[in-house]
């Protein structure tokens, strides 16, 4: 690909290997479909199987590939229409909707085609090396987006998933799922716990995975990953934004969820008008408010949530203020994590946590845990990134998955009543008792600190004006 005049950089080759991965999988999943049922009929018309087109020696190459690829197969592809008999329609068409094929060389293409071929989907080892590839391609090659968007460390998606324990007849949502790093997380925990015991199950967690993504490439990416982790049509990896539904009346009973599982984007804005689809105390552009009401909102009662959160979200005033009252009243917020700044480097350096919660009864006290840097580790970065085991010591904390028995106070775990949380205006950021007051020398901690001084000293001065032309009779 790096050949081709038409590819340029990792994102555009990523999106070009997404497609052809995913209609060589869709393709396999259909073949196997058809020796099960006789009477199964293909989503796609048969002339844009990769069956059709992409095997033997007489297909297509040069500018006749680029010509079927480009003006016949994904127009069509982008107009199919679902049936009673032919529902995955919708899968294939949300997936090419806004897909593109950058490649200006047939040659250069037939020889990428060649080499996706030599994949055999339906073999058990073919489809655990390409597992752990498509896993290595999404860990290097996504860059962070313009609105907080990047990858989110298997460590963390995998614990979050081991805490918040899914099962099998649950519906289990990421409501901005990206790569679907999350959803997989869940479906190999229950998997790996035997929750899932005989083939209807199987079948039936393509009802239960639930995703959305507003953007075309983390879709078309979410969507081969279900595919490659076996659910052969993810009917339910949507290619929408949550944030653009009603608050009030976009979400009918039946949409509510079990499970919430979700690194919403932050640090970003929304389009303007979006803030209008939620009530007035709610009204942000700020993405990671808007997300954590919706996930209130959202669940089920007796639901189970677990989300990452920047600490803006935890010490924030005003609208968070109110979010956070919401929080505490409709929820119990039994757990927040506390991560390291360096987690999500090097996309980020904001200081992140998880909060887990459950929904149905109001919070009565919050346990703190602070995840630390391995021992002679001052961050963690692309060569030494945050590893799975690491939180092997938050999980033996943690006490019984449910009931969370057996938890103590240790030098890195705190217990806060929630009366202590009002009374500071439901300030979440509560520091570590146990170690003492710290001097920061990291950057983005001093800038932080520098603008909230900055804030502070501006409001005095206004108060100070304010005085002085009530003194001077308003000559100042």
């Amino acid at each position: 690909m790096r050949k081709d005049v038409g590819v340029d950089g990792d994102a555009q080759r990523i999106g070009q290997i997404a497609w052809l991965l995913f209609l060589k999988i869709f393709d396999d999943t259909e073949q196997e479909a058809e020796m099960m049922d006789k009477n199964y009929k293909s989503a796609i018309p048969n002339r844009f199987r990769w069956s059709s087109w992409a095997v033997g020696q007489k297909a297509e190459t040069g500018d006749e590939l680029i010509q079927f690829i480009n003006n016949e197969m994904f127009p069509k592809l982008k107009e199919l229409k679902a049936t009673k008999d032919n529902h995955r329609a919708i899968v294939v068409r949300s997936v090419f909707e806004d897909a593109y094929n950058y490649m200006k060389s047939g040659t250069l293409l037939r020889q990428v085609v060649n080499k996706v071929n030599e994949i055999d989907f339906n073999s058990s080892q073919d489809r655990h090396t390409l597992g752990d590839l498509y896993e290595k391609i999404l860990k290097d090659l996504q860059s962070a987006g313009n609105a907080g968007e990047f990858y989110t460390p298997r460590a963390v998606t995998k614990f979050m998933a081991e805490m918040v324990d899914p099962k099998v007849n649950e519906k289990i949502m990421d409501p901005a799922c990206g790569t679907g790093g999350f959803l997989v997380c869940a479906i190999e925990h229950m998997r790996e716990q035997k929750y899932i015991k005989t083939a209807a199950q199987e079948r039936k967690l393509k009802d239960r995975i639930i995703g959305y993504e507003k953007k075309q490439l983390p879709h078309l990416l979410c969507t081969t990953n279900m595919m490659i982790h076996g659910i052969p049509s993810p009917e339910n990896i949507n290619h929408d934004n949550t944030l653009e539904r009603s608050y009030m009346t976009g979400w009918k009973p039946s949409d509510r969820v079990d499970v919430i599982l979700t690194n919403p984007p932050f640090g970003g804005m929304e389009k303007d008008g979006v803030e209008n689809n939620f009530p007035a105390e709610f009204k942000t552009r700020e993405t990671a408010d808007l997300f954590l009401t919706l996930i209130i909102r959202i669940l089920k009662n007796e639901g189970r949530a677990a989300v990452v959160l920047p600490d803006g979200t935890l010490f924030g005033e005003g609208i968070k203020t109110r979010i956070k009252k919401r929080l505490l009243e409709e929820c119990n917020l039994h757990t927040i994590v506390r991560l390291p700044n360096s987690v999500f480097a090097p996309y980020t350096s904001i200081k992140t946590n998880i909060l887990f919660f459950e929904k149905g009864k109001p919070t009565k006290k919050i346990w703190y845990y602070e995840h630390q840097l391995p021992e002679g580790q001052k961050a963690y970065n692309k060569t030494r990134p945050m590893r799975p085991e690491e939180m092997e010591a938050c999980k033996k904390w943690w006490g019984n998955i449910e009931t969370r028995r057996g938890r103590k106070e240790t030098e890195q775990a705190w217990c806060v009543d929630v009366k202590e949380i009002i009374e500071n205006n439901y300030n979440l950021d509560i520091k570590n008792p146990h170690v003492g007051e710290q001097v920061s020398h990291d950057s983005v901690q001093l800038l932080q600190q520098y603008e909230k001084q900055q804030n502070e000293i501006a409001d005095l001065r206004n108060q100070l004006k304010g005085v002085l032309q009530e003194a001077l009779g308003n000559k100042v």
